[in-house]
């Protein structure tokens, strides 16, 4: 997937392409071609960092961690009829925010965004489990005894 650097951070390697059919048609690897520089020029750093917000001496930047995904499909054989050799595609792109970087006084600190929901949900299912358990347990002991 990655492999680091000399300053110790992950690179991305380059992706590999797979072949397309030759019922793709010669125009449709240059179509794909220019989605992906399209897409790849929407999504940058700007998209993942918001613009930084000072107040009162304090600079906040947002982050965000963006998802951009798309697919081809390429048709041919006998149950193709007439439009065979012809490709459909779609894509999308999801944004979530996960934090901020506060910068005061010269220093900069990572703050993530804490998810409620999941501090609620995690304990509350852990509680649900001990509580059944013992239940559980005596129900599959009376059906192995009788």
């Amino acid at each position: 997937m990655t492999a680091p650097d000399a300053t110790g951070r992950p690179t991305p390697r380059p992706a590999s392409r797979p072949a397309l059919p030759p019922s793709a048609g010669p125009g449709l690897e240059a179509r794909l071609e220019r989605l992906a520089d399209e897409i790849g020029g929407r999504v940058s750093a700007a998209v993942a960092y918001g613009e930084p917000v000072t107040a009162e001496g304090v600079t906040v930047i947002p982050v965000a961690e963006v998802s951009v995904g798309f697919g081809v499909g390429v048709g041919s054989g006998p149950g193709a009829g007439a439009g065979a050799g012809e490709g459909m595609g779609g894509g999308g792109a999801l944004t979530r925010p996960r934090g901020f970087i506060e910068i005061k006084d010269g220093a900069a600190t990572y703050r993530p965004l804490r998810r409620p929901w999941l501090d609620v949900a995690l304990p509350l299912a852990a509680l649900l489990a001990g509580a059944a358990a013992p239940s559980l347990a005596r129900r599959l002991a009376r059906r192995r005894r009788g």
